[in-house]
């Protein structure tokens, strides 16, 4: 009777971890992001005309770079889900300036030749909360975004001068995520976090469709823009941004 106690008490236990742990979720991707640059950035100048286009005068061109993120979602109360996304920006180019602008004290006039890179690296950690999770979901959270950026702008007849720039912080944002599952595996979502102080601001929008196989193998593709406007912060203004598709796959546990 005892040994036949033990077991029934193991098989619940056992049935009763599986049921848990089928509560948690765990998926990890990456994928590649296709970013087209626009709009100007002006350093330590306080005339608008002294703006650097960012294809006009700094030539900067499209660019595929990749991207990579791990979640882990779980039955908690309280305790919120984390992901963290890693993301590469970096857009270059060389060519012949437009029209006069100045960086940095420098002043760049019209027909002069410049090399230009602009770096906008970041990595963000979410922590959020599903408020739905079925057909429709709805998320919520806070986002802690760890930018890595930098500026150059190199004069490449003439003197040569050169400048650089360059800003390393964390950023907290508020979380947004709404989706719909209107097939099994498939899901449409819109997901994005913002922070506004001021006349500073900083936006990251995406929309994608995936679809998870039977296999825990899933695809993933959609459309990305990351928009960044700042009013002398640090001597630095801007209005930039950088959106474009983007495709990926996933492992989902």
């Amino acid at each position: 009777m005892m040994l036949r106690k033990l077991a029934l008490s193991l098989t619940a236990l056992a049935m009763s971890s599986s049921a848990f742990a089928d509560t948690i979720g765990v998926r990890a991707g990456a994928g590649m992001w296709n970013h087209d640059p626009s709009g100007h950035i002006r350093y330590q100048s306080t005339s608008s005309s002294h703006n650097a286009d960012l294809k006009d005068d700094l030539n900067l061109e499209s660019d595929q770079e990749g991207y990579f993120y791990a979640l882990v979602e779980h039955p908690v109360p309280l305790i919120p889900n984390v992901k963290v996304m890693r993301t590469g920006l970096t857009s270059s180019g060389s060519g012949t300036i437009n029209s006069e602008f100045q960086y940095g004290g420098n002043t760049y006039e019209a027909n002069e030749s410049v090399r230009s890179e602009l770096v906008l690296d970041h990595t963000d950690v979410t922590a959020y909360w599903q408020l739905l999770d079925n057909i429709v979901s709805f998320d919520f959270g806070l986002v802690a975004k760890m930018v890595d950026a930098e500026a150059t702008v190199t004069q490449t007849s003439g003197d040569n001068d050169s400048v650089t720039n360059s800003f390393d912080g964390v950023v907290p944002m508020g979380y947004l995520a709404v989706g719909a599952s209107p097939w099994p595996g498939v899901e449409l979502r819109l997901e994005g976090s913002a922070l506004s102080v001021g006349d500073n601001s900083l936006t990251d929008i995406t929309a994608k469709v995936s679809y998870t196989t039977n296999y825990m193998l899933g695809i993933e593709a959609g459309y990305r823009s990351l928009e960044l406007e700042l009013d002398d912060l640090d001597d630095v203004d801007s209005n930039m941004k950088f959106d474009g598709p983007f495709a990926g796959v996933y492992l989902h546990f």
